[in-house]
């Protein structure tokens, strides 16, 4: 067990311009697996500090000397699989919602099979969490918070595959939204919002006029929810924005002028990082988007965030993978776009973490977002601290 007060320290230099430039830290050298991560306020002290969801804990790690605490331990048969943090009634301190019983292979025994808790927090967010059990499908993989109206958010969590699912085929995903209905936690309501999609595996929450619109990616592609008249529905096409390609991961970022762009791990755990565009004068929907193919050299593509790192007014892209490729090599790259529509590769992290998960988000208060990432092979925690501008 490493002591939580000894960081160890590297330097990331990337000479090109714009240059990226990163600290890096290791907060924890001893993780299991590091199934997933999320960033939010634990304790109110308004630093936001990062959550992990590992083997057979759920833990968090306070900002500033990043001590560890254990939430909940052994909390299903099973490995625990997923976290999601946030901030829902305005208190300054986030909720949070874990996703257990991991068990990919079992898609029928619900008692063998995933697992949905909400977290009580106790007066002292150090000492351990009460767990409320939720309703749960079997298989589940992916959860968060998602804003659907004004003081209003919803938990939609996702299993892998559908119930009696078998490879691939089958009943489709039920993807499942959950409203708290009592002040303390222990009283849920929760519906099926979609079952049109086969094996998903991640999604991304982006600011829309009211709420937020939420983007799946899966076997069959990507679709898109809005939340109208009490509950979330998908638009015109059956809210497909993206039909031809299988997605592992997906994230929306913020292009020239604002325009949106997507990018995405295809297919399921593939090589290939791709970024959906549309032209200036056309919407970004089904139809109108251009793809392009970043890379083709991961293995077990399974991290990926965006945000405005390096200052230029539009987001680059941080990909990780968790298995060597053909190179021998696996870890953490940073695409930076240019002018010409190109997108230039960077290396954060060469064969320093096989990475399960990752996100970006400003730890210190200075303006610039950090990367933070979870390793499975490599078993560690890092920050890579924003030194770029």
């Amino acid at each position: 067990m490493i002591h939580w007060l000894t960081y160890l320290f590297s330097t990331v230099l990337i000479n090109d311009s714009p240059e990226p430039q990163f600290q890096e830290q290791t907060l924890d050298s001893n993780i299991e697996i590091g199934y997933g991560l999320a960033i939010g306020d634990v304790n109110g002290d308004g630093k936001p500090d990062i959550l992990l969801a590992d083997k057979k804990e759920f833990v968090w790690y306070r900002n500033g000397d990043w001590q560890r605490f254990v939430m909940v331990e052994n909390l299903t048969e099973s490995d625990n699989v997923c976290i999601a943090a946030r901030d829902i009634n305005g208190d300054g301190k986030v909720e949070v919602a874990v996703g257990a019983q991991w068990n990919p292979s079992e898609t029928v025994n619900k008692q063998k099979s995933g697992s949905v808790h909400y977290l009580i927090r106790p007066d002292d967010p150090t000492q351990t969490w009460e767990p409320v059990k939720l309703h749960h499908e079997p298989t589940v993989h992916r959860m968060r918070w998602v804003k659907a109206a004004e003081d209003l958010f919803h938990l939609v969590v996702l299993p892998l595959h559908g119930q009696g699912n078998k490879g691939g085929a089958g009943e489709g995903v039920k993807v499942i939204a959950y409203e708290q209905e009592d002040e303390k936690g222990r009283q849920w309501k929760n519906w099926v919002i979609d079952q049109s999609m086969h094996v998903t595996h991640n999604m991304d929450p982006v600011p829309g006029e009211k709420g937020e619109a939420l983007h799946i990616g899966g076997k069959e592609g990507v679709k898109t929810f809005t939340y109208e008249d009490g509950d979330w529905r998908s638009g015109s096409k059956e809210g497909w924005l993206i039909n031809e390609y299988g997605f592992g991961e997906i994230r929306i970022g913020k292009g020239a002028k604002g325009k949106p762009f997507l990018t995405g791990v295809e297919p399921f755990h593939g090589p290939t990082l791709s970024v959906y565009t549309s032209e200036e004068d056309q919407p970004f929907a089904l139809g109108n988007l251009n793809r392009t193919v970043l890379t083709a050299a991961m293995k077990q593509g399974h991290g990926l965030a965006t945000g405005d790192l390096l200052n230029m007014g539009m987001d680059q892209i941080v990909v990780g993978w968790r298995e060597p490729n053909d190179n021998g090599d696996l870890g953490i790259k940073i695409l930076v776009p240019q002018e010409d529509g190109s997108w230039e590769k960077h290396w954060l992290d060469k064969n320093g973490m096989a990475c399960e998960d990752l996100k970006v988000a400003d730890l210190d208060g200075d303006g610039k977002p950090e990367i933070i990432a979870s390793g499975r092979a490599s078993k560690n925690l890092k920050i890579y601290w924003n030194k770029s501008y």
